[in-house]
């Protein structure tokens, strides 16, 4: 229950969709993945009312969306289908950071939402407690930005909507960095950590499954892989040394 209730609660109830779209979608699969990717946002609705959590925007913004499609993969032409298949990666994306976006401007920051939900109402207004959720759904809308931009790039000029890179890697990335700056920032803003580099600390690790998952999958060539690999393990020690490990606080000795 408690893992049910940290998704319910967390901007990866209304993004789980949207990753769930892009896995399955494919040749021959564009209703399935979109049908899928509704029967989760309704699924997640329901979750979240049986535990007491209210709509949050970005969910309600979910269901349209894959509504949509979910009724244009039943009627629409085979031609407006294929090029749907196509382009459905990157439609996402544009339309996820558009939405993210669009939450900025109108001062209202989606992850506002969620960050209500786990925290007492006496701190809503607080400074602090607005600027990291700023800065928050600022790092998604930059992850879904550019996301989209690879997106677009592999598919109108690579025509290839499953590139390792535009379709895989790149946007993959982005979304690690956007859940790690998700945890990060709010400590760091408090002082819990001090250094920046504790937001990439994932960066080393992805780089060595990069070079593993191409080589393995021949998407990239033996010396690019091995170099990746090579680059990630000196990475992570390297990480390492810039963030240690938070030592221990020493236990309180009791008085005699």
């Amino acid at each position: 229950m408690k893992f049910v209730d940290g998704y319910v609660r967390s901007p990866l109830a209304g993004i789980a969709p949207w990753i769930l779209m892009g896995i399955v979608n494919g040749p021959g699969r564009f209703e399935e993945a979109a049908s899928t990717a509704l029967a989760l946002s309704l699924l997640t609705l329901w979750v979240g009312a049986r535990r007491g959590v209210p709509v949050h925007l970005l969910e309600g913004f979910t269901v349209a969306y894959f509504g949509v499609l979910a009724v244009l993969g039943l009627v629409a032409p085979d031609r407006a289908i294929e090029w749907l298949q196509l382009w459905a990666g990157a439609l996402s994306n544009v339309a996820l950071a558009a939405f993210a976006i669009i939450t900025l401007l109108i001062r209202r920051p989606f992850t506002l939402a969620y960050a209500k939900d786990t925290t007492p109402g006496e701190h809503w207004d607080s400074p602090v407690f607005l600027r990291i959720n700023y800065a928050i759904s600022a790092a998604w809308a930059t992850a879904f930005l550019f996301s989209a931009v690879v997106g677009v790039y592999g598919d109108a000029v690579l025509g290839d909507n499953d590139n390792f890179w535009t379709a895989w890697i790149l946007p993959i990335g982005a979304m690690i960095f956007a859940v790690s700056f998700t945890e990060f920032y709010p400590d760091y803003v408090t002082g819990e950590k001090t250094s920046i580099a504790a937001a990439f600390d994932w960066f080393p690790p992805f780089v060595t499954v990069v070079g593993i998952i191409g080589w393995v999958t021949d998407a990239l060539a033996d010396v690019p892989a091995i170099a990746l690999i090579i680059a990630g393990v000196v990475g992570s020690a390297l990480m390492r040394r810039l963030v240690p490990d938070q030592p221990d606080e020493p236990e309180p000795i009791a008085p005699q």
